[in-house]
């Protein structure tokens, strides 16, 4: 697959990519009720640019804000604008990366996050994906697939190559399947199936206390009890090992 100069983006870095399976399945049903939003944060103009003009005509309200630091600290304590979906241009270092992705999860903890980057390997992009990143393209995939992906991160799915996400469930399986009590699902309490059964629905803590008519606090006490139980630090990866499971069980 051709692939663009890392240090000087042009409009033609965006040009046709090659075909690669991607996971387009959600991993809930939930939809977007009103007209989506998303924010594209670059340090480049000109991929700013061209992100705004790929998504002009589809149903997107695009909010774009160029990063003037890549350092880190300033984009750890950044200023972002409110959206659903954000497509982060991941040309800085990947500290400064992960900065910035989890400075938008931190004020929008419900946020989806697709980024975009040069090239994406297996290291790199696990290591995105335990950060909470839902979408992963490179410019040069951009073009064809960003107007697709975004209504369907928006929605709660993955746009994450097959293999690369099937890798990803392995190493997660490889690493706290382990630790995992082979009878963990039958040690659930009915409230905990409840509430696991919920954000496999993708719903939030809010949405998941209305469902059930609990307090919220107690349905964050119950997912810190699931990610106990599961041997997992953060919700995808307790949402892909019980899909993982329940794979394994049909």
């Amino acid at each position: 697959m051709a692939r663009s100069n890392s240090t000087t983006l042009a409009p033609n870095v965006l040009a046709p990519a090659e075909k690669i399976q991607y996971a387009e399945s959600t991993v809930a049903t939930k939809r977007t009720a009103s007209k989506l939003t998303a924010c594209i944060l670059s340090p480049h103009p000109v991929v700013l640019t061209e992100f705004e003009r790929l998504l002009a005509k589809a149903q997107v309200k695009v909010e774009v804000k160029q990063l003037e630091s890549t350092l880190a600290p300033d984009l750890r304590n950044l200023e972002i604008p409110r959206a659903q979906v954000y497509v982060i241009d991941a040309h800085a270092a990947k500290p400064a990366t992960g900065a910035l992705l989890a400075n938008i999860l931190e004020r929008f903890p419900e946020a989806r996050l697709i980024v975009v980057g040069e090239q994406h390997n297996d290291a790199n992009s696990y290591s995105l994906l335990r950060l909470g990143v839902k979408g992963l393209l490179t410019y040069v995939e951009a073009r064809d697939q960003l107007i697709r992906a975004l209504p369907l991160v928006a929605s709660g799915g993955f746009w994450v190559p097959r293999q690369l996400l099937s890798g990803f469930v392995d190493s997660i399986l490889n690493g706290q399947g382990r630790r995992l009590k082979t009878d963990t699902v039958t040690n659930l309490s009915r409230r905990e199936q409840e509430v696991l059964d919920s954000l496999l629905e993708n719903l939030s803590n809010k949405e998941i206390a209305s469902k059930l008519n609990i307090a919220e606090r107690t349905v964050k006490f119950h997912v810190s009890n699931l990610l106990s139980k599961f041997g997992v630090r953060r919700r995808a990866d307790l949402i892909l090992l019980t899909f993982q499971r329940r794979m394994a069980q049909a």
